[in-house]
């Protein structure tokens, strides 16, 4: 049996279209999604998840093509599109009872998190993102023999074929790579897990592919339509990331506040697995994104409260 985040319970959820995600719950409260990354599955929240379950419910889902979800196959590029993806995960938490709920994610996860930040505004009550940049920002800024860090975007990227031949030919050692060179904290991934993550990403080769291929076009076209217009992230958003901008010669700041109008960034060095390698301080953070009120209610409030300490006029009729 694979490793299982304690006390909280999985189930196959169906979205919209039909695509069935495994998902583990627990807790009562607000609701709070927590979407994984790469080469991951759910079971990296499993530290942050149940802190937080202790008074707030929990949605920790599998993405589709990725852990025990479904894997449809990629037979147009909207398939994998993160606007896909991230309805995904809106169609699931309402079918959980959560009609609004706060939104957290990690690496992919995180570029789902934004996608349904700018398509569910209504939905989507806070943004927590960790480690990533926006879709488009992202292949900006990857110039030159810098961007051979992110080999794997290149090769993913390719028509379909040759990358899903590759990576199967060698899929534990393509894996494992990126659980070794991100992590600055190999004890964080304990020989369970990191079994667990080696296994659900040799068998999701496809979808995991299509998802990054994805993200090499529709999502690059859905982005740049959203920022041609103007479409910004209503919600109290936090980035957490490790100091890529001076590594690649960037404003992530700036770039992040394209995008957010109310923002709160911070630059730690957490690694990249930071849910695993530093869960007190993510829980920290996400308790802190979720104690700040969006600025429509922030501003409602301030009026109300400008209202109530207004003196009251004395004068009648007619002085």
């Amino acid at each position: 049996m694979p490793p299982e985040i304690p006390g909280f319970r999985t189930e196959r959820v169906p979205t919209a279209d039909g695509t069935m995600l495994n998902v583990a719950t627990a807790g009562s409260g607000p609701a709070v999604v927590l979407l994984h990354g790469f080469p991951q599955t759910h079971l990296m929240w499993r530290h942050v998840a149940a802190a937080l379950a202790v008074d707030h419910h929990v949605i920790c889902p599998d993405l589709r093509g990725y852990g025990a979800s479904d894997k449809p196959e990629a037979a147009t590029p909207d398939v994998y599109a993160k606007r896909t993806m991230a309805a995904d995960v809106v169609a699931v938490a309402g079918r959980l009872g959560a009609r609004r709920f706060a939104l957290v994610g990690h690496d992919r996860g995180a570029l789902v998190a934004v996608r349904a930040g700018l398509d569910h505004p209504e939905t989507i009550t806070h943004l927590g993102i960790l480690d990533v940049l926006p879709t488009l920002d992202m292949w900006d800024i990857l110039h030159g023999a810098d961007a051979a860090v992110a080999f794997h975007l290149y090769l993913m990227a390719q028509p379909p074929g040759l990358p899903e031949e590759m990576i199967s030919r060698s899929a534990d050692a393509f894996f494992a790579y990126f659980l070794d060179a991100w992590s600055t904290d190999p004890a964080a991934i304990p020989p369970d897990v990191r079994a667990e993550y080696l296994r659900a990403s040799r068998d999701a080769v496809a979808s995991i592919v299509a998802d990054y291929r994805a993200s090499a076009g529709i999502d690059v076209e859905h982005d740049r339509v959203d920022r041609d217009a103007g479409r910004r992230l209503p919600m109290p958003v936090t980035v957490v990331q490790q100091d890529w901008g001076a590594a690649l010669g960037y404003d992530a700041v700036a770039l992040w506040r394209r995008w957010a109008d109310d923002l709160d960034h911070r630059t730690r060095a957490w690694g990249h697995f930071m849910a695993e390698q530093a869960p007190d301080e993510v829980t920290a953070m996400i308790r802190e994104l979720l104690a700040r009120a969006p600025r429509r209610e922030a501003a409602a409030s301030a009026r109300a409260s400008r209202r109530s300490t207004a003196p009251i006029s004395t004068c009648r009729p007619g002085h």
